[in-house]
């Protein structure tokens, strides 16, 4: 599975919790054990970890966190490679007949593509200009998850989402971009990004 730091450390926990105790910690004993002021950063964790694959929850039950055993895989794969998006001012992706090669344990339960990004909004989440990211194709997304965004006029932006009443923010990571407030019924989700490839450069010597 590809996961961040902090959702690799959450799921350790959970295993070590479950091994000791016989049942799973609640969202406030993760929250804690972690140092986190609020249990919503817990829950959107806990999301992207059932996304992946890796937990299942029996939702509105407390205690209800059960690993999921993952099977080994190995080597890598291809998947399209549609052409570019901004993380900056946004940009139309581009629909290319080339591919990206990304490790098997990478590729999304739905259809998966990547896309390159052009501009610096997302940083501070890890995601450099000229880095490609894994897009599993979905229409809806939750708050605080990394989405591919169409816009009205046919443009294309990565952001990360949140309601807010009838808008929705696309809230870029980098302090010195303003986010985008745009209306739920003119916004359209393409896709939430599970991965990054990083695209390295040589140094000139």
């Amino acid at each position: 599975m590809n996961l961040t730091r902090r959702q690799r450390e959450i799921l350790d926990f959970i295993r070590s919790y479950q091994g000791e105790r016989g049942y799973s910690p609640s969202l406030e004993e993760i929250a804690r054990h972690f140092g986190l002021s609020s249990v919503a950063t817990v829950h959107k964790h806990l999301t992207a970890l059932e996304q992946r694959g890796a937990i299942e929850r029996g939702h509105n039950r407390s205690r209800s966190i059960s690993l999921v055993e993952q099977p080994v895989r190995t080597g890598s794969l291809t998947v399209p490679l549609l052409g570019r998006v901004a993380a900056g001012a946004p940009i139309e992706a581009l629909e290319d007949d080339e591919e990206l090669m990304i490790p098997e344990d990478m590729l999304g339960r739905r259809r998966t593509y990547a896309l390159q990004v052009q501009g610096a909004s997302m940083i501070d989440e890890g995601i450099h200009d000229g880095d490609f990211v894994v897009i599993e194709e979905r229409d809806t997304a939750e708050n605080g998850e990394t989405v591919i965004a169409l816009l009205p006029g046919g443009e294309v932006t990565l952001k990360r989402y949140y309601r807010e009443g009838r808008f929705i923010r696309l809230q870029p990571a980098n302090e010195q971009v303003r986010p985008l407030m745009v209306p739920e019924r003119d916004l359209r989700i393409q896709g939430v990004v599970i991965g990054v490839v990083r695209k390295y450069r040589r140094r000139r010597a």
